[in-house]
């Protein structure tokens, strides 16, 4: 199976599970930078940092990279020749070339091509328009900010506040309290729809053994990127069982402000689960670790890495991790990469007409399929 594989998530890599299904051994082929801008526009993720992404979902047994974007004959009988690949995979949405024509001809000519089922509800496309919402957000100007400062005093009262009865609203506390932000627009509608099925399909279904040292490490893993497969993988190799928290959307939007999380609890969960370094993941963790928490877990070692999402909403008095420190099992490690969610957002944000481009002409093919082209298929 190809592909670019950019701002990998849950739909890339159930595509590599049920590919895996369809054989003994998965090889991926990476299409390179060049190949993509050439053919879609500029990726967001460079070949490395892609590579790196592919290389740890736990269905994969090989990569090869450079893989050109057209199958062509050429390049077919290397593959069948030299990496022995008996069927080619892809999902059942269109894959074309800038001529128009279908870039797996040659193979399905052969009838050496198996078609899966796309996994709705989310692609690059998809994500890459969440993110550029984060760039067209409305303007945080005096007017917004007075208009929605009235509608939030005319919601309080003295005895709401604690004061006299006879106080004038411009002397309630809520005067010099700072102007609440407006309520923020959703980035974008999700189409997932996670079901019981799904999260069987990603689980490890692995538990610790007895004396097992259980390594726990918890964050909002949103866009899920390389940051956070150097860091999962760090922590993985401090003990047997990786056992992995994942912050609910609330929690994270009140520490890191409006349009955050760009992706959703289920949908964060799953790029997660596919990981090959993490043995089973808790949905909701806290933003404050209790000892209740890490007792029914049995967690034996907290980690935190270095590099961290900024979190301009965070109380700085409060401490995430004092219960372990007290406990005497926090560690904190180096993080083996420097990107951040945020680095992916500046991206987009810097180039984001070039983006916008490139998601105006993918969006047509996308909703030519969901409109025209889409029957059902069973899943791998």
């Amino acid at each position: 199976m190809d592909g670019c594989f950019d701002m990998m998530h849950y739909g890339h890599a159930n595509a590599l599970r049920q590919a895996r299904a369809c054989g003994d051994v998965l090889v991926v082929g990476l299409i390179p930078d060049k190949e993509i801008e050439r053919v879609k526009g500029p990726p967001v993720l460079n070949n490395e940092e892609r590579l790196a992404m592919v290389k740890a979902v736990k269905w994969v047994d090989e990569v090869i990279t450079d893989t050109p974007y057209e199958i062509t004959e050429e390049f077919m009988q290397h593959l069948f020749e030299k990496h022995k690949i008996d069927v080619i995979v892809h999902g059942d949405d269109p894959c074309l070339l800038p001529d128009g024509t279908d870039a797996y001809a040659h193979v399905k000519r052969l009838g050496r091509f198996v078609t899966i089922k796309r996994t709705e509800g989310v692609s690059t496309t998809d994500l890459v328009g969440r993110l550029l919402m984060c760039v067209k957000r409305p303007p945080e100007n005096a007017n917004l900010q007075a208009s929605h400062l009235l509608e939030f005093c005319s919601n309080c009262s003295p005895f709401s506040t604690g004061s006299p009865p006879d106080t004038p609203k411009s002397q309630l506390p809520c005067a010099s309290m700072p102007l609440p932000l407006p309520p923020p627009a959703a980035t974008r509608v999700s189409h997932f729809l996670p079901t019981s099925r799904r999260f069987v399909q990603f689980s490890s279904g692995r538990q610790p053994d007895s004396g097992a040292t259980i390594v726990f490490l918890d964050g909002a893993f949103d866009m899920f990127h390389a940051g956070h497969v150097a860091v999962l993988k760090a922590a993985r190799a401090l003990g047997d069982f990786l056992l992995v928290g994942i912050h609910p959307d609330d929690v994270i939007e009140a520490n890191r402000g409006r349009n955050h999380p760009i992706q959703s609890l289920h949908e964060r969960s799953l790029s997660v689960l596919a990981c090959r370094y993490v043995d089973e993941v808790v949905l909701g963790t806290p933003w404050v670790l209790t000892r209740d928490l890490l007792l029914t877990f049995n967690i034996s070692i907290v980690v935190h890495g270095t590099t961290e999402e900024n979190n301009p909403y965070r109380d700085a008095k409060v401490d995430p991790y004092a219960v372990p420190k007290e406990m005497g099992i926090f560690k904190l490690i180096v993080s083996p990469h420097q990107m951040t969610t945020s680095t992916i957002i500046d991206r987009i944000m810097k180039n984001h007409e070039a983006y916008e481009a490139r998601n105006a002409m993918k969006m047509v093919s996308e909703q030519k399929y969901y409109g025209d082209q889409k029957e059902f298929i069973n899943e791998k």
